[in-house]
């Protein structure tokens, strides 16, 4: 299976310790198996950081990743489960630990229903609703350095856009 990692700098070692912890899946290394929203991650950390370049790194991974004996959490859409699980994540909150996780990516465009939700505003099962209105990406999370060791750095190639 082919994955990307968007970025501001080639990543040719993927790191689980970098990053902040408190996002959808806790702190790893995350992969898409979608090349536009690598690139569109890309981009945007270029702009929030002030870099220079945004950077998509290419992997493969074995196709039976998923049947090695790691823990896995696997989420088919954005259901109530998941959302739970990236909200407890985006506050510290969750403690079980996965090795490999894979749902929906709550990016910036479902942020504000995902907050409203956070804040008591609406239901879950109203902001599942509100977010099966947009199209979601998916995203595989690595958690353990077992599980990172398994990408193969293909390469890196800039972006614009």
């Amino acid at each position: 299976m082919k994955l990307y990692h968007g970025s501001t700098v080639a990543v040719k070692r993927p790191n689980i310790s970098r990053g902040r912890g408190t996002t959808d899946f806790g702190k790893g290394f995350y992969t898409t198996t979608n090349f536009e929203q690598a690139q569109k991650w890309a981009i945007l950390k270029k702009k929030r950081e002030g870099s220079e370049k945004a950077v998509v790194s290419s992997f493969e991974v074995p196709d039976e990743i998923f049947e090695m004996g790691y823990k896995v959490l696997h989420f088919s859409g954005a259901n109530k489960e998941w959302l739970e699980f990236v909200v407890g994540n985006r506050r510290g909150q969750r403690t079980e630990r996965y090795d490999l996780v894979m749902g929906p990516v709550a990016n910036d465009q479902l942020y504000a229903t995902i907050r409203l939700y956070e804040q008591g505003v609406i239901t879950a099962e109203a902001a599942i609703e509100m977010l099966k209105t947009h199209k979601l990406f998916n995203q595989l999370f690595f958690h353990t350095s077992d599980t990172v060791s398994l990408l193969r750095f293909i390469e890196s190639v800039e972006v614009t856009g």
